[in-house]
């Protein structure tokens, strides 16, 4: 187990503010809102594997969407704050927090197809690998 002294060494003060003190990026400020080369998303903390280019998606929210995300990778809990109820979305390894999902909301995948969930996660919380070609 990691000590928050050991996390504040390890990452830099705004991802550490993000993924320790579950904080949240300005919208339209990440580096991977709108990116879309293939790879694979990895949380800043550990370096484990969340989210593939296949799960990205268009919302214009201002931060990365997903659809889905790789099995067993993230934990999901209830967040009732400010009013709403949302599912903040954690690293199953670290505990660091990525975002939250929002559901039912009609978006679509790259492919065209109607999807349920919208992972919307920090570009802080992230550290892209691009596939090797």
């Amino acid at each position: 187990m990691i000590s928050e002294a050991e996390w504040q060494a390890k990452l830099s003060p705004e991802q550490f503010r993000i993924l320790r003190q579950k904080g949240t990026e300005m919208a339209g400020t990440g580096e991977y809102d709108e990116h879309f080369d293939k790879g694979v998303y990895n949380c800043a903390g550990c370096d484990t594997p969340l989210y593939t280019s296949d799960h990205k998606m268009v919302s214009h929210c201002g931060w990365p969407a997903y659809f889905t995300a790789l099995p067993g990778k993230i934990n999901r809990h209830v967040d009732n704050s400010f009013g709403m109820k949302r599912i903040e979305i954690t690293c199953s390894n670290c505990d660091g927090h990525l975002g939250h999902i929002f559901e039912g909301e009609g978006y679509k995948n790259l492919a065209g197809d109607k999807v349920n969930d919208r992972h919307c996660v920090n570009s802080v919380s992230l550290k892209f690998t691009p596939e090797n070609k």
